[in-house]
């Protein structure tokens, strides 16, 4: 007997998938739109841009996921500690079998999270110094232009441009901005920027001065100030900023990196310039002061004056000595001179008496005689010299007659040179067709050197004495004889 099948179960089989894709069909579809709160932990943000975390309380942890493109546009971004609530759709993850949260937006808990994220916030933009009191501007005494970031439409606008009118009317440049919602941080930081990038010769000329403004609100109307791109923004700016955020009690993270922070948009403007009026004034109560300082130092110096007057003596006391003392110079002057001519005139007429003229005569003509005497013996003396010096210069000039060579040149030799003025003592070095210049005792003759025929030298006969020896000490020893040499 063969045994009975067992019996099969009536439920149904499923596959892993199966049941993970059901599960995940179910749970989105019940919870496609859930709001969920509690605390982050383990904030992770991945290489892609995803950001990853967890949502815990006392009692659970639920995992959230935030897509890149999403978490560009969160206004609060996930911060491990913070209470927020979050808004999204429950989903599976099948591969670790586990749920999570797929996060559209992310919002604070309550008041004490967003403090609480503020103060964290303020302190570490505290740390890297950017509220650092010496990194404030001064701000300009009375600035041609002024920059305005806020809304054109709200009543901020014409606040400060009635305080600037009223005050001391300048020149306003409106950057329009939203100051509320998502995009007005990224606006604001815009705006500090574009006006710091502006040239002051432009024609949209750099503003001296930035006035960063917006009326009350909550705080969460004011945390586009309070984001760190925008404290950032008016840290980096050139130009100082003055922070007009709020009302009195507002107070916003720029305010601390401003140069400058004002209670309201108004005494932003307030602050921004001096009253005019008042300037006047000030100025007119300098110039009435300056005028009475004048008047009161110029009457004093007079009475100073009076007094030293006073102090002073007369004329007849200061002058009355030195008039006696001239008028008694003045009648000793005449008996001095004239004791001074008569003493004078004896000096000279016993100097006279002492002086005759026959020594000087007698000194006169021996100086004549030795002058006489001297120039005759030089012209004896010159005479032989220039005798002998006459008689040795004809001798030279014999000398030199006897050994010159037109001397030789008037026998009937001939002097061969080339036309550089070089001698020719050898028909070997003259070429044929060469420019040759003869040289006569009447003259010199130019020749060209036709046919050259050189023969073997002899040796010459000495002969003492005779004027060949001499041509041969004055121009070396002439060359063989050529009967065959033919000069055209």
């Amino acid at each position: 007997m063969s045994e009975a099948p067992e019996p099969r179960p009536n439920l149904p089989e499923y596959s892993v998938s199966e049941i993970s894709a059901a599960l995940k069909r179910t749970v989105e579809d019940s919870f496609s739109f859930v709001r969920v709160r509690g605390e982050v932990s383990g904030v992770k943000i991945h290489s892609s841009g995803h950001t990853y975390f967890d949502l815990k309380d006392d009692k659970a942890c639920l995992n959230a996921v935030v897509w890149r493109m999403t978490a560009r546009t969160l206004r609060v971004k996930p911060q491990a500690g913070l209470e927020v609530i979050c808004t999204g759709r429950i989903s599976t993850y099948p591969v670790g079998s586990r749920y999570q949260i797929i996060v559209d937006a992310v919002e604070l808990a309550g008041l004490g999270a967003l403090m609480a994220m503020l103060e964290a916030r303020r302190l570490k933009l505290a740390k890297e110094g950017l509220f650092d009191a010496t990194h404030k501007k001064r701000l300009p005494f009375l600035p041609e232009t002024i920059g305005v970031i806020t809304s054109p439409t709200g009543a901020v606008i014409r606040d400060i441009m009635h305080r600037l009118e009223a005050r001391f009317p300048r020149r306003v440049i409106l950057w329009p901005v939203t100051v509320q919602g998502e995009r007005a941080a990224a606006e604001i930081s815009a705006a500090i920027r574009g006006f710091n990038a502006l040239t002051p010769e432009g024609a949209c000329r750099r503003p001296d001065l930035l006035i960063v403004a917006r009326g009350g609100g909550s705080i969460e109307d004011l945390m586009p100030f309070n984001e760190e791109a925008v404290v950032r923004a008016v840290f980096e700016s050139e130009i100082p900023v003055i922070s007009g955020v709020g009302h009195e009690t507002d107070t916003t993270l720029i305010d601390f990196a401003a140069d400058v922070r004002a209670p309201t948009p108004s005494a932003a403007a307030e602050i921004a310039v001096p009253v005019r009026a008042e300037l006047v004034a000030q100025v007119q109560d300098l110039d009435r002061r300056s005028i009475r300082a004048q008047l009161n130092a110029a009457r004093r110096r007079r009475q100073t004056l009076a007094q030293l007057v006073r102090l002073l003596p007369r004329e007849e006391q200061i002058f009355s000595t030195l008039r006696q003392r001239l008028d008694q110079a003045a009648a000793n002057l005449a008996v001095s001179l004239s004791e001074n001519v008569n003493r004078h005139r004896r000096r000279f007429l016993g100097s006279a008496a002492r002086i005759s003229p026959q020594p000087i005569r007698q000194h006169v003509a021996v100086c004549r005689e030795r002058t006489n005497t001297n120039v005759r013996r030089l012209g004896r003396a010159l005479g032989a010299k220039l005798t002998g010096l006459g008689q040795a210069l004809g001798s030279l000039e014999r000398v030199l007659e006897s050994v010159s060579y037109r001397a030789v040149l008037e026998r009937g030799f001939v002097l061969v040179r080339d036309e550089e003025g070089r001698v020719r003592r050898e028909a070997a070095a003259i070429k044929a067709g060469e420019h040759l210049v003869l040289s006569f005792s009447d003259g010199n003759a130019d020749v060209t050197a036709g046919k050259i025929s050189v023969q073997p030298k002899r040796k010459p006969r000495p002969v003492s004495g005779s004027q060949g020896s001499l041509f041969e000490l004055l121009l070396g020893p002439p060359a063989p004889a050529a009967p065959e040499k033919s000069v055209k």
